[in-house]
């Protein structure tokens, strides 16, 4: 099998498993993110301040698997996760 191929099948299922691993309220926000919510938006919706938003949002990146890169935007990737599970 093409390596590129198995790479990406294995960060697809380090996402899926990474979304199953996020709690109630981290998938709250991610599905806030999804929305396409700012922290702003996201912290009136939930009624939590936008620095816990901030802080979910820290942790619900590293349990995707999604560090941080110049190249890509880990919010829309972060999305992308959500809405393939």
């Amino acid at each position: 099998m093409d390596p590129e191929v198995v790479a990406k099948l294995m960060l697809r299922r380090s996402r899926d498993e990474g979304v199953a691993a996020l709690t109630s309220r981290e998938r709250e926000v991610l599905e806030c993110l999804a929305q396409g919510r700012s922290n702003a938006g996201i912290a009136e919706a939930l009624f939590i301040t936008e620095k816990a938003v901030a802080k979910h949002i820290g942790n619900i990146f590293p349990k995707l698997g999604l560090l941080p890169d110049d190249a890509d935007n880990r919010r829309v990737l972060a999305v992308l996760a959500y809405l393939e599970r």
